[in-house]
């Protein structure tokens, strides 16, 4: 995964602070932050919605390998 450096970051603060302008840049970098932080909740809230989806997977597989080995049993017994 490629790395950012300082030199890097100072190049696109310059470029940015010259194509918005002084005035106008806090401004912008309120903007991106505030959808960098959505974009942050939103791929929480999809983690944690997966993780709980994988839980119940897990418990449904649970009862079923539950309920097939009481069902192997039964039929063992019936055999003998």
């Amino acid at each position: 995964m490629p790395q950012i450096g300082w030199l890097e970051i100072l190049i696109i603060v310059s470029i940015a602070i010259i194509v918005v302008g002084p005035k106008d840049f806090p401004i912008m970098l309120k903007k991106v932050g505030s959808w960098i932080g959505s974009v942050k909740r939103y791929i929480s809230n999809v983690q944690t919605e997966v993780t709980s989806m994988d839980d119940d997977v897990k418990d449904i597989y649970d009862k079923t390998d539950e309920s097939n080995q009481k069902h192997n049993l039964n039929e063992k017994k019936d055999v003998k």
